[in-house]
């Protein structure tokens, strides 16, 4: 074949790969397998730079950064909705649209509201053009090269159907995990934290560097057909249908429905459902489903009549800041937190929030005694959005940083160019041992059950645990003399010590702690080096040679491996019969489950979720928080939750109990048919 031959063959077999990966969740082939396609793509485009197109896939990250964005014009505006706030405010809706059709619409389509960045996409004969947001939707910044980097971008579209020109709007949005995540590395590198996933996206979209945007991981829903040349639908669900086929993200919470009382219903359970997406949403887009009465109905001033979004209750409200006070975490990082006047917000009663650190309270400018702002979304910890400036009486005082910290008295201090103040008393520090010892036990690391906060404060009060290690050592006549302690929980908390020892590497890497490590990265730590002693003798550069480990992870693995304080904790982990290397997994094919996405919920007896999820990707497969269309499976353990289970059950995704996972561990997905 000849060189531009394979090239297109390669760029028609990454696009295909790609969409499964991206949009479908439907892998058909390994990453190293679709890796060495990439390469081969890079190496004849190298050889043939004429060959080099725009839309190649080897193209999405990789231009020079932008020195600014240039407008872009929207050749269909993208209008903003009219709000809605409560059923009556539908039906008063309902009742306009009726008046200017003379009859009820023949139905609706209902949407989850995103809450991201709105952009419009735009494609020439098939092939991605344009990329905008939505300025004043009118005009936009072209942010072409960085929506490129969306792996849920399409670069060509699929199908027979190729209009000769569309614009498809969408939103880009963050989702919590990875927000989570960024913000944890934010927190672990002394930077800012960002306040929401709306403005990481937001912020992502408009980097100057798309490779940037491409590190920020960034997720893509397309809810419209804007201006569209050479095709026709019949109905706002024939388009979202469409925009499937072709090969975009359509979120699969999008329904139609027959009359109001399905669009209320729709609400209703969008509401109740919001915290378990794994994403941001405030409110719900409503449209009238027929395009034919969307253009009877028109448009007013700055708004379609034939669209409204319902928004969500508020989950910000306002209370008095009645101190500022800190926390030591387990790396010495000393956190401001507000201490408020108790207030009901997004379900619960708050009276501590986050502060982050002290260059957020100074950016906010909070001050002791202001009226402020608290959000609260869920599960999400509370935090302090600003106070309320104009009630502000004169008698509200700053607050500075403590010079020495409250719990061991050693002195609080600020490195250059970090935004995180750490107490210098080392494991000397009451708190930050605490600390320290509940996330070295905790699930996500040794899993020690019953070595809580209660337990390990006792441990510490009575000055029988120093350190981690001193776990292993731990005297268990010592712990049943305490008054509460009897034979039962000092067996159980003995075994569960003992079975800590034998935990995989990547839990023991994970459990130490070490700055920017979480349980990905040390899983890649592990597979790479399979041993403490490895890990603590690597370069630079073996470090850096794993997929997905930047510098500065590098730069913190080094420094945590080279401190002396540090290689005596691994030694006397050691000599408390911590295993500290994993070996050759045997008997396990490592792509069983390739192309299987599994969601695990409730307890399992015979796995931890971490060791549940670890057989999963030992085996190819892939573990998800939510359950989605892409979804293959559904453990259900003991106890699993509803929500899961629901809609599993409403997608028709099959729901497998714990003994037909340990078969699908074994025999693979014939299990499932």
């Amino acid at each position: 074949m000849t060189a531009p031959g394979r090239i297109e063959e390669l760029r028609a077999l990454l696009r295909r790969h790609s969409h499964r990966y991206h949009v479908l969740d439907d892998p058909e082939i390994p990453d190293s397998e679709y890796d060495a396609l990439f390469r081969e793509l890079e190496a004849l485009e190298a050889a043939n730079p004429d060959l080099v197109t725009a839309d190649s896939p080897t193209q999405r990250v990789g231009a020079v950064p932008e020195a600014s964005f240039a407008p872009a014009a929207h050749r269909q505006r993208m209008f903003s909705l009219d709000n809605v706030e409560s059923a009556d405010d539908l039906r008063a809706w309902e009742g306009r649209l009726v008046r200017f059709l003379g009859h009820a619409p023949a139905g609706y389509a209902c949407e989850l509201k995103i809450d991201g960045i709105a952009i419009s996409l735009t494609y020439e004969a098939g092939r991605y053009v344009r990329g905008a947001t939505r300025g004043d939707g009118v005009t936009g910044e072209d942010v072409t090269v960085n929506l490129r980097t969306l792996g849920q971008v399409p670069a060509v579209l699929f199908g027979d159907r190729i209009p000769g020109v569309v614009e498809v709007r969408g939103e880009v949005y963050m989702t919590d995990s990875v927000f989570h995540d960024l913000n944890q590395t934010q927190d672990e590198a002394g930077e800012r934290r960002f306040v929401n996933p709306r403005n990481a996206a937001a912020g992502a979209v408009r980097q100057k560097d798309p490779a940037m945007t491409a590190a920020r991981r960034l997720s893509l829903w397309t809810y419209q057909v804007g201006f569209i040349e050479g095709l026709r639908f019949r109905s706002h669900t024939e388009s979202l249908d469409w925009l499937r086929t072709a090969g975009f993200p359509v979120n699969p919470e999008s329904e139609h429905v027959a009359d109001l009382s399905g669009v209320i219903a729709y609400v209703e359970r969008a509401q109740a459902r919001r915290h378990d997406l794994g994403y941001q949403t405030d409110g719900v887009v409503i449209k009238v489903d027929s395009l034919a009465e969307q253009g009877e109905l028109g448009f007013t001033a700055k708004s379609p009549r034939w669209a409204v979004a319902y928004k969500f209750p508020p989950e910000e409200r306002t209370t008095r800041l009645r101190a500022i006070q800190v926390n030591v975490g387990r790396t010495g990082a000393v956190t401001p937190y507000a201490v408020l006047d108790p207030v009901f917000v997004g379900g619960a009663t708050v009276t501590n929030a986050t502060l982050h650190n002290q260059d957020e309270v100074a950016r906010r400018d909070l001050r002791i005694g202001d009226l402020v702002v608290v959000r609260r979304a869920g599960d999400v910890i509370p935090e302090v959005v600003g106070p309320v400036v104009s009630v502000r009486t004169g008698k509200e005082k700053r607050w500075r940083m403590p010079a020495s910290c409250p719990f061991c008295g050693n002195p609080i201090v600020r490195n250059a160019g970090e935004a995180v103040a750490r107490c210098t008393g080392g494991f000397s520090c009451p708190v930050r041992l605490r600390e320290y010892l509940f996330h070295f036990a905790g699930r996500g690391g040794m899993d020690i059950e019953g070595l809580g906060f209660k337990t390990v404060d006792l441990l510490l009060s009575r000055g029988w645990i120093k350190d981690p290690a001193d776990v292993f050592t731990l005297d268990p006549e010592k712990v049943r003399s305490v008054e509460g302690w009897g034979d039962v929980s000092v067996r159980n908390l003995m075994a569960s010590i003992e079975a800590a020892r034998h935990r995989p590497l990547a839990r023991v890497i994970t459990a130490l702690g070490i700055p920017l490590v979480g349980g990905t990265v040390a899983r890649s730590l592990a597979r790479r080096f399979r041993s403490m002693p490895a890990l603590l003798d690597a370069s630079a550069e073996e470090i850096g040679s794993i997929a997905g480990i930047g510098p500065e992870i590098v730069e913190s693995v080094l420094t945590w491996t080279s401190d002396k304080q540090n290689r005596k904790l691994v030694a006397r982990l050691a000599a408390g019969g911590v295993e500290l290397s994993d070996a050759e997994p045997e008997g396990v094919d490592s792509g069983l489950l390739s192309g299987l996405t599994l969601v695990i919920t409730g307890t399992l007896e015979g796995f931890s979720r971490e060791g549940a999820r670890l057989a999963v990707e030992e085996r190819g497969g892939k573990v998800t928080v939510s359950v989605s269309a892409k979804t293959t499976a559904v453990v259900a353990g003991e106890a699993p939750g509803a929500a899961k289970v629901d809609k599993a059950n409403a997608l028709g995704i099959r729901i497998i109990d714990e003994a037909a996972f340990v078969r699908l561990l074994a025999a693979g997905p014939g299990v499932l048919e």
